[in-house]
């Protein structure tokens, strides 16, 4: 699945990052803990998150995040908007709240993994 498909599914707009659409994603992570995604994410992964602050695109550099989709409508500032290009990191916005948005993907065959332990 690339992170076009997954635009499609949740019906994202994109909002930075657009030369990594075609990206392949395989897992998904959906927290607004930090803490968690730094714990839990695994490779090649797409966040979904409601946190809405420049620590959620730092936290994506470190753990090989290949884009973030804000739930619920949440709007990146032009700060984090700028972060993401930088980085190359696509970033686009659903309406979908973070369950409905974690099932729609699982729906479509895309899983979290396994937790280690």
């Amino acid at each position: 699945m690339t992170v076009n498909d997954i635009l499609d599914i949740l019906e994202a707009k994109p909002i930075a990052g657009k030369d990594g659409l075609n990206n392949e994603v395989k897992t998904a992570c959906g927290s607004d803990m930090m803490s968690d995604v730094l714990a839990f994410a695994k490779t090649q992964c797409v966040l979904l998150t409601g946190l809405c602050n420049p620590q959620v695109i730092r936290t994506a550099e470190m753990m090989d995040i290949v884009a973030i989709i804000f739930v619920r409508g949440k709007m990146p500032d032009e700060t984090m908007i700028g972060m993401a290009d930088e980085m190359g990191l696509p970033i686009a916005v659903t309406h979908h709240r973070m369950f409905s948005s974690c099932g729609m993907l699982y729906e479509k065959g895309l899983t979290g993994g396994i937790i280690d332990g």
